[in-house]
């Protein structure tokens, strides 16, 4: 067998440029507990306590970022996410690896086989056997089952993406089942908007199959999906999230209007494209209203361009990881939207994500534009999302958020992700928040004060979180942070 040679690339100081950056890391963030606010783990895995036959169905089979790299290496997408063997999909991934420096998933990919797999060997064409077989038998060991994946990363709570019809017994099982893992489902309310899409009609008629209602009424829909909300509550719901297309526009119509353009649906006429955007303004603001009322966060975002390849879509499903950045954000339609809440007094806590870098400093400003009193952070400007979650990313993020709001009120990484493997992303972004802030103070930016500073990183990796998300106090102790 070839011989393979080990790295240290991941080494206790990675991505730590000075000796602050190392403390605050090592005594401050290392240890906190993760809540992952938005994750799309798929929950029926997670009751079923699944575990993986091979490295490949854990590695690359539910994670499309590394699908668009491979299909931007040349990889034909029969070796990707089609007939070909787990291994051979494998090897191509391992193949490609290696011309991925500078992407985030080059770091990300050692530093997964490292903390979950113990390996150091770079992962190529040479290495790929060895790390497929050792991996393989590991995975054969119950320590490596998707509930003991997910609590060796320290995940206190996690919110899986759920639909409105979707099964919640699931989170609850496994919540029982499993001390000190808090399995929370959101409510992905898009479904509920896609008044345009073939597949409405058929979603519509579920609604009312469980509701036990019947809907030949805008109000009816409006009180089949209140109905569904307090479903999502009693399972212990903090969260829903709704995709701002950049296509988006906000025009709020009267309810007669609205409900004559629901009607027009129900009688399956078409609406053009002027009265979709209305109708879906309208019930965008009926849900924003919901959610206040019912204290759900409400999580938008933006500026996602989905509609790209017609091909890549059949052949991939319609999340294969071939969707783009979107163009600006409407700035002007969000905020009508938002003050439209905020005037009826029924504007819910936000968060706010965008793929698009250009709108990372009109977000940021607007965390100012909708405070209340006694509500910190009220209105957050979300972590770097999808294509942005890379280094310069999250530092440019952290760096425009102190500059344009207040950095420590804001509440950390999520993964947004399908992988187990993917809460990595939380150690990717407290060292990258450890350095950054290392970095202002060697400048002499921020003062050289451990105690302002280590609150700073605890409360940024974990309690704004903790309180913003979950309303409750510290519930983590460790005698090496406390002041």
């Amino acid at each position: 067998m070839h011989k393979i040679k080990k790295t240290n690339f991941i080494n206790p100081d990675f991505l730590l440029q000075n000796d602050l950056a190392v403390t605050l890391f090592h005594t401050v963030a290392k240890d906190l507990p993760i809540i992952d606010y938005h994750n799309h783990i798929n929950p029926k895995d997670l009751s079923d306590n699944k575990k993986y036959n091979n490295l490949a169905q854990l590695w690359l089979a539910i994670d499309p970022y590394k699908h668009r790299l491979m299909r931007i290496n040349g990889i034909a997408e029969n070796d990707i996410t089609g007939k070909a063997t787990d291994w051979e999909k494998f090897y191509q991934w391992a193949c490609t690896l290696p011309k991925t420096v500078g992407n985030p998933l080059f770091h990300w990919s050692y530093l997964e086989l490292k903390r979950v797999f113990g390996i150091d060997e770079p992962l190529n064409e040479r290495s790929a056997s060895f790390i497929w077989h050792t991996c393989n038998e590991m995975l054969q060991n119950d320590k490596y089952s998707i509930i003991n994946l997910i609590k060796s990363w320290n995940v206190q709570l996690m919110s899986t993406s759920d639909d409105l019809l979707d099964d919640l017994k699931l989170h609850q099982e496994v919540s029982r089942s499993y001390n000190n893992l808090d399995i929370r489902p959101s409510l992905r309310g898009d479904a509920m908007l896609a008044f345009d899409k073939p597949e409405y009609a058929t979603w519509l008629s579920l609604l009312a199959n469980q509701t036990n209602r019947s809907i030949n009424h805008l109000v009816d829909y409006q009180e089949a999906i209140l109905d569904k909300l307090d479903e999502f509550m009693a399972a212990g719901c903090l969260l829903a999230d709704h995709a701002l297309d950049p296509d988006f526009y906000y025009e709020l119509p009267t309810e007669q209007v609205a409900a004559n353009f629901f009607k027009k649906i129900l009688d399956k006429k078409t609406l053009n494209n002027v009265e979709i955007l209305q109708l879906k303004s309208y019930l965008l603001s009926f849900l924003g209203k919901a959610y206040a009322t019912k204290g759900l966060i409400l999580q938008l975002h933006i500026g996602a361009q989905r509609e790209t390849s017609t091909r890549l879509k059949r052949l991939a499903g319609n999340f294969g990881g071939f969707a783009c950045i979107g163009s600006s954000c409407d700035t002007d339609s969000l905020c009508r939207f938002m003050d439209s809440l905020e005037q009826a007094a029924q504007l819910p806590k936000m968060i706010l994500y965008t793929l698009n870098p250009a709108d990372y400093e009109p977000l940021a400003s607007l965390t100012g534009s909708f405070a209340e009193d006694g509500v910190p952070g009220k209105i957050q400007f979300g972590p770097a999302w999808w294509y942005n979650d890379h280094y310069e990313g999250i530092e440019q993020h952290l760096k425009i958020l102190a500059n344009y709001g207040v950095l420590s009120r804001f509440i950390g990484m999520t993964t947004d992700s399908r992988s187990p493997l993917s809460f990595s992303r939380h150690e990717y972004f407290r060292r990258i928040l450890c350095n950054t802030i290392g970095v202002w103070v060697q400048k002499g930016l921020f003062p050289a004060d451990l105690s302002l500073l280590s609150q700073l990183v605890k409360d940024i990796s974990f309690e704004n979180a903790n309180q913003w998300i979950l309303n409750q106090n510290t519930i983590y102790e460790n005698s090496s942070i406390k002041s």
